[in-house]
C-alpha cells in the first residue's frame, strides 16, 4: 500500500442513491479526486444494504462501482459533465462485509469525443480487490440528462471532519 494525496472532493446531492445525503436508503458516498487522476468513493454500508447476512448486496456493489466510474469523468471535465451508462460489467471476487467502510477506486481508461470507458475496484481494508467493474459511458451535460436545479438538489461539496487529506491504497 502507498500513500496518495487527495486533491479535491466532489459534490454530494440531496436524493441521489449513490451520494444523496438525505436519501435514507442510499449509500451517502463521499467522492475524492486523487493526485493519480483516479476517483475514490467511500461509504459505510448499512444493514439495509445487505444481500446475504453481513455482506453487501451484489447489486449495490455494481451500483457504487458504476457511479464511481461514471463520475470519474468530472475530474477532467468539470462537475456538469456526467457519464450515462451504456454498458457495465463486473466480477465478484470476494464478499464485501457490511461492518467495514467500503472504498472504491475508479479511473478513465479511454476518453473519446462522445463516449468514455473506465474501470474500478472495490478494495477491502487489507488491500484485496473484492469486486472489479468496467463500463462504457456517454458523456453528457447534466442539463441534457434531467431537469437539474443545483440549489433544489443541494449539489455541493460538503466537508466533514472525517475527510482525509491522504489515503493508503
Amino acid at each position: 500500500m502507498k500513500e496518495i494525496k487527495i486533491t479535491s472532493k466532489q459534490p454530494n446531492s440531496k436524493m441521489c442513491f449513490g451520494c444523496g445525503l438525505d436519501n435514507s436508503f442510499g449509500l451517502k458516498s463521499r467522492f475524492y479526486e486523487l493526485e493519480t487522476g483516479e476517483l475514490l468513493a467511500v461509504f459505510q454500508p448499512a444493514t439495509e444494504h445487505q444481500g446475504y447476512p453481513g455482506r453487501l448486496h451484489g447489486g449495490l456493489a455494481a451500483a457504487i462501482l458504476d457511479e464511481t466510474i461514471g463520475r470519474a469523468i468530472m475530474i477532467s471535465h468539470a462537475d456538469n459533465i456526467w457519464g450515462v451508462t451504456v454498458e457495465f460489467s463486473m466480477r465478484l471476487r470476494k464478499p464485501v462485509p457490511l461492518d467495514k467502510e467500503v472504498r472504491v477506486l475508479a479511473r478513465i481508461t479511454e476518453d473519446g469525443k462522445r463516449f468514455f470507458e473506465g474501470c474500478g475496484e472495490i478494495i477491502l481494508p487489507d488491500g484485496v480487490v473484492a469486486v472489479e467493474g468496467k463500463g462504457r459511458y456517454l458523456r453528457m451535460d447534466i442539463n441534457k440528462i434531467a431537469d437539474f436545479d443545483v440549489d433544489e438538489q443541494q449539489w455541493r461539496v460538503v466537508n466533514i471532519p472525517e475527510d482525509p487529506k491522504v489515503v493508503r491504497l
